[in-house]
């Protein structure tokens, strides 16, 4: 059997983590022939509840966990990885604004990136400079060559997830920055849920749904590239659903803001679905994406043929193939989406830019 690899969940004593550690455990994620040891991390008063955590994780007698290590010392988290999900950052509390939300959530990531920049396996720092000799040496012009090889993935879950993973990134800078991608697949997953419902098929017959931008009330779920196989017959989702209004309406705004609907009626934020949607995001990396099918990451927008601003972590389409990812260029953009993408980047700028401006001081 292969050899353990080494995965950390940051905010691992809540709610998400619960959902997400058995998934982990038992296989469904990396595989069911590979070992894992499980760092959780937390901060210093939820020690307490990790250890129940542990107890649990051990009486599920799961045979692919090796080991589970808590702890609340970044060092201990986040040496030699292999995956890193952070999943914890500080929540917005009533009365709070968003700049202040940035600037609690800098504080937490601008810690973490540095952490995994001095404690993380030193493959992970050497695959740039690797990768970079054999570009030069088989002068391949390989699609997946042109891609971005990140078999050690560090995925940021907590939110702005897309800001914090680039404030992650920004402090990290001897990781590769095609390393670090942000969980748009639980939005990924929803719109391809609604479409499903409303042509009355199960979500497996739905492909290409598309999230761009931020993992906000802002982002662009598109189904304009989007397939539906409805009775045996693959055809494109406006063609399938023939209601150009609800597609272009309430489709877009129930994915938007689909988390706020969950929270007014739970009390609580999404827990099964974004452990869901990590698992499917981690697997993807792992496993690769379907032939001719396309899921949605908030990855590194630099060299993107969508005009999106290249220093931001933006959603594009994305085909993974031997754990390397490429966002899915030259799809026809019309000018509804143009404008919607548009508005959408132009609010991780400005993030972006708050954001900086607070790690600067």
């Amino acid at each position: 059997m292969a050899e353990p690899i080494r995965v950390v969940v940051t905010g691992a004593a809540g709610q998400i983590a619960y959902s997400l550690l058995y998934s982990i455990a038992k296989g469904d994620v990396f595989g069911k022939d590979q070992p894992i040891i499980l760092v959780l991390l937390d901060i210093p008063p939820m020690l307490p509840v990790l250890d129940g955590v542990v107890m649990e994780l051990q009486d599920c007698a799961l045979p692919l966990l090796r080991e589970v290590i808590p702890t609340d010392e970044v060092e201990v988290g986040f040496k030699d990885i292999d995956a890193a999900i952070l999943v914890g950052s500080m929540p917005r509390k009533e009365g709070m604004e968003r700049k202040d939300l940035l600037k609690a959530n800098v504080a937490i990531f601008k810690t973490q990136g540095a952490a995994l920049d001095k404690y993380a396996k030193k493959t992970v720092k050497q695959l740039s400079s690797n990768l970079q000799r054999i570009f030069r040496e088989e002068k391949s012009k390989s699609f997946w060559y042109k891609g971005h090889h990140v078999s050690r993935q560090v995925l940021v879950v907590g939110n702005p997830a897309n800001t914090n993973c680039l404030i992650a990134s920004k402090s990290a800078p001897s990781i590769p920055k095609e390393n670090f991608s942000c969980l748009t697949r639980l939005d990924h997953n929803r719109a391809s849920s609604q479409v499903a419902i409303r042509c009355g098929v199960s979500s497996d017959k739905v492909k290409n749904v598309i999230i761009w931008g931020n993992h906000s009330s802002t982002q662009y779920p598109d189904v304009h590239h989007a397939k539906v196989d409805l009775h045996g017959a693959e055809m494109g989702v406006y063609e399938a659903v023939k209601d150009e209004a609800w597609l272009r309406g309430d489709f877009i705004s129930t994915v938007q803001l689909r988390g706020a609907a969950v929270i007014k009626s739970r009390k609580l934020s999404s827990a099964m679905s974004a452990a869901k949607a990590i698992c499917d995001h981690m697997r993807d990396i792992w496993f690769g994406t379907k032939e001719g099918e396309f899921i949605s990451m908030g990855v590194y927008a630099a060299g993107n043929s969508y005009g999106v601003p290249e220093d931001l972590i933006y959603s594009f389409p994305v085909q993974i193939k031997n754990k390397t990812w490429k966002i899915v260029d030259g799809l026809p953009i019309n000018d509804f989406s143009r404008a919607k993408m548009d508005a959408t980047a132009a609010e991780l700028v400005e993030e972006r830019d708050t954001a900086l401006d607070f790690l600067s001081q």
